[in-house]
């Protein structure tokens, strides 16, 4: 969090995030030394539990009327780009032969919010470190070049501020991505693009809970399971999920008073960033070498396909 205030008074923005940096801290470190057992609890706990109670506080950064202010077409425009996203995306990855759940933590983070998704995804479909810093690292590496290069497209496809706006909460992954792509463009690109990005945020519930209603099998956990016996409901729906949309909710009826909303998203902010400290100490870096040049591709080849079709949504809607 540190590098990420130097880098904000260096540059300007976070071009990369503290939970990326943190990721990267904990890499360095297991690459240097290998922690013994009596690390394990804490950074087994800081993995985990850390990462899915932040889960449930990011349900108070959404609020379901923000996103009924854009109207039904472009809300369902969204919707319908982020699941064509979601499945070009894994069809990409499993085309360039990356493993089942590498390939749906590319998906999902592309198409929705980066790191984000993949952190909220990662312990639905039993995820493990590896595969979680992979996907993390290049869609990090992505999404920065996508801030640098998505306002230079303004001129090239003639864009409106309203229609930048768009094409970045569409495109780019993180909300301070949005602000960094949009602000030097005009307020009005970053007003539209923030609520847009709010909107494929609010996508993750729902994607996160089909998930884990229909891909249960891929949790680790499940092997263990005796063979014929339906899965409980927590196998099903695990209680993080329940309660991001339940804070979701909360916070959307006005029942979380407005100064609190502040110190809740620093809280899950700081949350998530430990966890990513936690699971980069156990990431082996020669197998994240290992799958570099394919994850990179599959990353570029969705993130082309995404930006591709929101342009195609931003000409069809007619959005001036």
């Amino acid at each position: 969090m540190l590098l990420e205030a130097l880098e904000v008074r260096a540059v300007g923005n976070p071009y990369l995030e503290a939970l990326v940096l943190a990721i990267l801290l904990g890499v360095a470190v297991r690459t240097a030394w290998k922690p013994g057992p009596r690390w394990d609890a804490g950074i087994r706990f800081s993995a985990k539990s850390l990462l899915e109670l932040a889960i449930v506080m990011l349900g108070a950064s959404v609020s379901v009327a923000t996103i009924a202010a854009l109207g039904p077409l472009l809300i369902f425009g969204i919707a319908g780009i982020v699941a064509v996203s979601i499945a070009s995306s894994y069809a990409i990855s499993r085309a360039l032969g990356l493993p089942l759940r590498l390939a749906i933590l590319v998906a999902c983070g592309n198409s929705i919010c980066g790191n984000s998704a993949i952190a909220a995804i990662a312990p639905v479909i039993g995820a493990d470190s590896d595969d979680i810093a992979s996907s993390i690292s290049f869609t990090a590496v992505l999404g920065v070049v996508v801030v640098l290069g998505l306002p230079l497209l303004v001129p090239i496809l003639k864009l409106s501020l309203t229609q930048y706006g768009v094409l970045a909460g569409l495109t780019v992954y993180a909300v301070p991505q949005v602000l960094a792509a949009t602000l030097p463009i005009g307020a009005l690109s970053n007003q539209v693009g923030t609520v847009i990005k709010l909107v494929r945020v609010l996508m993750l519930g729902p994607l996160v809970l089909g998930i884990s209603l229909f891909a249960s099998g891929l949790r680790k956990d499940t092997l263990s399971r005796p063979k014929g016996r339906w899965p409980g409901l927590q196998e099903l729906v695990p209680w993080f999920i329940v309660g991001f949309l339940v804070v979701l909710i909360v916070r959307s009826l006005g029942l979380i008073p407005q100064p609190l909303l502040p110190p809740i998203t620093r809280t899950a902010a700081l949350l998530t960033t430990l966890a990513m400290a936690a699971l980069g100490l156990g990431v082996d870096v020669r197998v994240v070498a290992r799958a570099g040049v394919r994850v990179t591709a599959a990353v570029t080849g969705s993130l082309i396909v995404l930006g591709l079709i929101s342009y195609g949504l931003i000409r069809v809607a007619g959005i001036q």
